[in-house]
């Protein structure tokens, strides 16, 4: 059930062009456009750049294992993950999710 903190950065460095960085005392997964998830040093949780929609299908769906940030960050989508409470298919799920809605809009195309 539990998914181990190297775990859960293995699935996340597992998706199209993400790269990683400190970020204050988390780990900062990014796409080339913006971070949609940083994971607690402590190995603890890992906190996921959702929008309202997303954030709220989690936190029904899995009640024990997501729950919105406090504050601010969490009204804007901000929700947390507790390793300990999920399972390895839930984050992945979550993780790509997250790494959609940070992922380069597409180029438009310029008309001649």
């Amino acid at each position: 059930m539990a998914v181990t903190p190297a775990r859960a950065r293995q699935l996340a460095l597992s998706l199209e062009a993400v790269s990683h960085a400190p970020h204050f005392d988390r780990t900062a997964f990014k796409t080339p456009r913006k971070t949609f998830a940083t994971l607690a040093n402590s190995g603890a949780d890992l906190n996921l750049m959702f929008d309202s929609a997303l954030q709220e299908f989690y936190c029904e769906h899995a009640p024990h294992a997501f729950s919105p940030v406090a504050g601010g960050w969490g009204r804007m989508g901000a929700t947390r993950c507790d390793l300990k409470q999920v399972d390895a298919d839930t984050l992945l799920s979550a993780l790509t999710a997250a790494h959609a809605l940070a992922a380069p809009k597409p180029k438009r195309r310029k008309l001649s």
